[in-house]
């Protein structure tokens, strides 16, 4: 029957911060976020931060009676972290890992060493497909010189872009994850502009938790406090979108939030708050038009914002490679004037080696080491550069259509 509800559905979405030896009392909140998922019997789990596939493994034993059907997904160094939970079967997976994910010698991020990426599982509930997309991008560190912006948009643009290619076949796409995004950011404007998705949040007929569905916010023990001093509330980078695309539509009934501990618990499950979700999903007469068309207008602005940051990005890692290059070859010339004075020397054309030898072994030993790392940053500059060009020319693309189109019709 039109308007009938033919499916309600239970989402849980969290970032868990389960980072090996760093992560504070990390086993110990695995443990309770196995415990709350095994009480609350949620249809979906989408996780991020999931490091150590022990973790994901003793998780997997313990929720194996009521999400019978999980999947991890395996990228990078020391991983995705991202991993799902189903109480429904999981007929595909896909991984996708982004181009662009910071810097390696920022080693104190760390987010180069992360396969951050999104992983698609395909499922199908009561006879209806789902999409369901499970990411975590670059963290922002500092928001007032942010330095991995351009990465975060192009990262936001290939997940839109993954989103839009592999969901035709879908009735309805949900997504999940950290996107380390604020609402209002450039990056989620153009991944919700992009794709149609719609925020849990903001659609929500009621709301529980903490204010203005913030995830991280100060009163977490586990969060650093002076990064969040120029945000006394918190702020909402963890989200949960949704859209319809056949003939079915998706209402959020209801969305919370964790809100720290919960009771009899002495800690929070991460330093992020979770997020609950409550979806009705309903089958309509007709199809759903095409999510794109009336805002084509608003949309190109967002692209146009989004590229001009990605040129700016563009632009600097031009500099680097063209710094680094540099670099390399004035090694290159300095080990080749060592190597003429040394063979000048074994040759006896010289009458005494010019430096003494532990000077000389020293000196080539420097300019191998800064040959060595300076051709590498070029090369990694040089892919940078390749992968910002690459998004910029889509996204001139993606602008152009968005500009034409209302002349069609």
């Amino acid at each position: 029957m039109e308007g009938e509800p033919t499916l309600r559905l239970r989402i849980f979405d969290l970032n868990c911060w389960a980072i090996r030896y760093l992560s504070k009392r990390r086993q110990e909140r695995v443990r309770l976020i196995g415990d709350k998922l095994r009480q609350e019997g949620f249809d979906l789990v989408l996780l991020q931060e999931v490091w150590s596939e022990q973790d994901y493994s003793d998780l997997k034993v313990k929720l194996a009676g009521c999400y019978p059907f999980s999947h991890y997904f395996r990228s990078g160094v020391i991983g995705s972290g991202l991993c799902v939970f189903s109480r429904f079967p999981i007929l595909d997976t896909l991984l996708y890992q982004y181009s662009l994910n910071g810097y390696p010698y920022m080693l104190q991020h760390g987010d180069w060493f992360c396969g951050k990426s999104v992983g698609l599982v395909v499922m199908k509930i009561s006879g209806i497909i789902f999409n369901v997309y499970v990411t975590h991008l670059h963290a922002e560190y500092c928001r007032d010189k942010d330095a991995y912006l351009p990465h975060r948009l192009v990262q936001a643009w290939e997940l839109a872009q993954f989103i839009r290619h592999t969901s035709k076949a879908a009735d309805v796409v949900l997504l999940g994850g950290d996107l380390n995004m604020h609402p209002d950011d450039v990056g989620i404007r153009l991944l919700r502009g992009w794709t149609g998705l719609r925020d849990a949040f903001a659609e929500a007929t009621r709301f529980e938790g903490c204010k203005n569905g913030c995830t991280l916010v100060p009163d977490n023990c586990f969060t650093d406090k002076s990064e969040m001093l120029p945000f006394p509330l918190g702020i909402r980078i963890d989200y949960i979108l949704y859209k319809a695309i056949s003939s079915f539509t998706v209402k959020c009934e209801e969305l919370k939030t964790t809100t720290g501990p919960d009771p009899g618990m002495a800690i929070p499950f991460s330093d992020h708050e979770a997020v609950m979700a409550t979806l009705h999903i309903q089958r309509q007469g007709q199809p759903a038009g095409a999510t794109l068309g009336t805002a084509d207008l608003a949309l190109a602005d967002v692209v146009t914002e989004a590229r001009t940051e990605v040129g700016v990005g563009l632009r600097a890692a031009q500099r680097q490679r063209y710094f680094w290059g540099r670099m390399a070859v004035l090694a290159l010339l300095l080990l080749l004037l060592l190597a003429v004075a040394a063979l000048g020397t074994l040759a006896g054309l010289g009458a005494e080696q010019p430096f003494p030898k532990l000077s000389f072994c020293l000196l080539a030993f420097f300019s191998f080491t800064i040959l060595v790392l300076a051709t590498g940053l070029h090369i990694f500059h040089t892919m940078e550069v390749k992968m910002l060009h690459g998004t910029e020319d889509q996204m001139w693309m993606a602008l152009r259509a968005l500009q034409e189109r209302p002349s069609e019709g």
